[in-house]
């Protein structure tokens, strides 16, 4: 192999298509046409003497060599990628479009009041907000960054940060406390129409803390929802008991018609932590730019400021 043939920019391609698993979803991340991304890899390929992906009409797998040439080239080209984003800052503002995934209760509490000043500060990037709760996987379509409530379940390849745990506590309608009253001890709960996230054991099974006092309470409802915003709404409709941060259940779509009552305002339940997920380690200017825009606005949305 004659090393001076290999070019770094075939270099980075491949690792793009590697860390994918996919020419289309490369190509679309990369901005140039499929068919010309499948020739430059193929051309690294006789470059290096040896083939680097098994291509067949379902999936595309590294090979050995090539996924040992993919562990050995993704730092550089990361580091790389950094290097000129560093550069390149010095003399210029962050722009381009930055693609945000979040659910979209989490969008009501961070994106209502900060996205447009966000955007005021930073003219040149053009935010695109992606709400659907697809997975984090370097497959499928491409992201700046991914906020989730929770840890991530699977995010091989991929950068994680937790970046807040936000404080919960236990709340209903002023109506149905009226019409059921309240439990006194997190046993009673047992006894209430408890809104749950879901139908696993995790959903229900509520963990309440109360001076370094723990409570494991097994908890029923008709109604279950997998959005924060939507428990908090059923809560003010008088549906029943959820466990929600405190910024959502004392500002937001919370009316003053619709107030939530503290039940058990002595115990908490236990945090909900909130992730972010970076296709990489090394940060983009316009994604490092949103995150230390949006950071120190996190801990109102936390209660802090409540």
């Amino acid at each position: 192999m004659d090393a001076a043939t290999v070019q770094l920019n075939d270099i980075a391609l491949f690792v793009e298509v590697a860390r994918r698993k996919s020419f289309s979803l490369a190509a679309r991340a990369l901005n140039i046409p499929t068919s010309t991304l499948s020739r430059r890899i193929s051309e690294l390929e006789r470059a290096v003497g040896m083939r680097l992906l098994n291509r067949n009409t379902r999936r595309l797998d590294l090979t050995e060599a090539g996924s040992q040439y993919f562990d050995r080239c993704q730092g550089l080209v990361d580091e790389a990628r950094f290097a000129h984003e560093q550069l390149f800052s010095r003399t210029s503002r962050p722009e381009g479009k930055l693609t945000v995934c979040l659910p979209s209760s989490l969008a009501m509490l961070l994106m209502a009041e900060s996205l447009q000043a966000f955007t005021d500060e930073y003219p040149e990037i053009e935010c695109e907000l992606d709400l659907s709760l697809r997975s984090a996987d370097p497959h499928a379509e491409p992201f700046d960054v991914m906020l989730r409530f929770g840890e991530p379940a699977s995010a091989d390849g991929m950068e994680v940060r937790e970046l807040m745990a936000l404080r919960r506590n236990l709340y209903a309608s002023e109506d149905y406390v009226a019409r059921h009253g309240e439990p006194e001890t997190p046993a009673d709960l047992t006894r209430f129409e408890c809104l749950r996230s879901g139908s696993s054991e995790m959903s229900s099974t509520w963990i309440l803390t109360r001076d370094g006092v723990v409570e494991r309470v097994p908890v029923y409802g008709r109604i279950m929802a997998n959005n924060m915003g939507l428990l908090s709404d059923f809560a003010s409709m008088g549906l029943g008991i959820a466990p929600l941060p405190v910024y959502a259940a004392t500002h937001g779509r919370i009316s003053s018609e619709h107030r939530l009552h503290h039940i058990l305002p002595e115990w908490s339940a236990a945090p909900l932590p909130v992730y972010a997920v970076f296709p990489s380690r090394i940060l983009p200017a316009k994604t490092r730019a949103f995150m230390e825009f949006m950071m120190p606005r996190l801990a109102p949305v936390n209660g802090d400021a409540a």
